[in-house]
C-alpha cells in the first residue's frame, strides 16, 4: 500500500478543490442566453426575449447573418449571431429584454434559422416564405 506523502495533494483533493474554485468563483461571465424565440408573421419578425447580466437595462443587440445555405427542394438554413454591444459591461445584476428583428430583407426562405450567442446557447426555428 502506497503512504500518502505530507504536503502533498491526493488527485480526489485536487479534483475537490477544482469543483470548490468553480462552484465559488467568479460569475461575471456570464454570457446572454434566450428566454423564448418566436416568429411574428404579422409583421414578420423574430421576437427575442433576451436575459443578460449588466450595468444597465440599455444594452443594444443586433443580428449577423451568416450565408444562406440551400438545402434543395426549397428548403434553406441560415444562423444569425446575437451581438450584444456591451459585451464587456460588468455582470452586476440580471436583465431582459423583448427584441424585435425585422426580417423584411431576408430573402433566404423558407428556411430554418439558427439563433446563437456565445459558444454554447443557440434556438432553431422555421421561418416560413413571404406571404
Amino acid at each position: 500500500m502506497r503512504e500518502q506523502t505530507p504536503g502533498r495533494p491526493t488527485k480526489v483533493m485536487l479534483a475537490a478543490a477544482l469543483a470548490l474554485i468553480m462552484f465559488i468563483g467568479p460569475h461575471d461571465s456570464q454570457a446572454d442566453n434566450f428566454r423564448k424565440v418566436t416568429y411574428d408573421p404579422v409583421t414578420d419578425e423574430l421576437v427575442i426575449v433576451v436575459v443578460y447580466r449588466g450595468t444597465n437595462p440599455d444594452h443594444q443587440f443586433s443580428l449577423k447573418w451568416g450565408p444562406c445555405i440551400d438545402r434543395g427542394g426549397n428548403q434553406h438554413e441560415i444562423v444569425a449571431e446575437l451581438l450584444d454591444q456591451q459585451f464587456q459591461d460588468a455582470a452586476r445584476k440580471d436583465y431582459k429584454k423583448t427584441l424585435r428583428m425585422s426580417l423584411a430583407a431576408m430573402d433566404c426562405r423558407p428556411a430554418a434559422v439558427t439563433l446563437r450567442t456565445a459558444p454554447r446557447f443557440y434556438y432553431t426555428l422555421t421561418v416560413p416564405e413571404r406571404r
